[in-house]
Parts: structure tokens; sequence; C-alpha cells
């Protein structure tokens, strides 16, 4: 009997964690594309960016529309985009 309540704690436990991690329109958003990232590019970028105030270039502005990123977006004042 513990060992059945066990197995279903843990099921519940990991399922709790799993969903609890993504908003619906985050789920959708993953359901439609095939992959995490779009490219180098953008894991790149979303990497540099995950922490404080984004560093956006106009290099990443241009590679965001030529290969069509998804996710959060990053929203910065045109003042705040760097030359390159």
């Amino acid at each position: 009997m513990s060992r059945t309540l066990g197995r279903v704690l843990a099921v519940t436990a990991v399922t709790t964690m799993i969903t609890g991690c993504a908003t619906a329109e985050e789920w959708s958003v993953w359901k439609s594309n095939t992959a995490h990232f779009a490219s180098g590019d953008h894991m790149t970028f979303s990497a540099r960016n995950r922490d404080g105030a984004p560093r956006v270039s106009r290099a990443d502005v241009d590679l965001a529309r030529a290969q069509n990123w998804w996710g959060r977006a990053i929203t910065v004042d045109q003042s705040q985009i760097l030359g390159n």
C-alpha cells in the first residue's frame, strides 16, 4: 500500500513540476513549433538575454525578422537598440 502511495505521489509531483513551468500561451507556442529555437542565432540571443536588461542589436532585430523567431518578445525602446 505504501509503495503505491509513493508512486502516486511521485507521479503527481513530476506532473505538477512539468505543467507548472509554462502558461497555456507558452505551451501553445511550443506546440506550434518543431524546435525550441528557430536557429542557432535565436538560441544565442535568448541565452545572452536571460537576466538583466536586454541587449539587442540591429543585427538581432534583422535576424529575428528573417528567421521568424518565436517565444516571449523582448521589447526595448528604439534608442536602446545597439549599433552592432
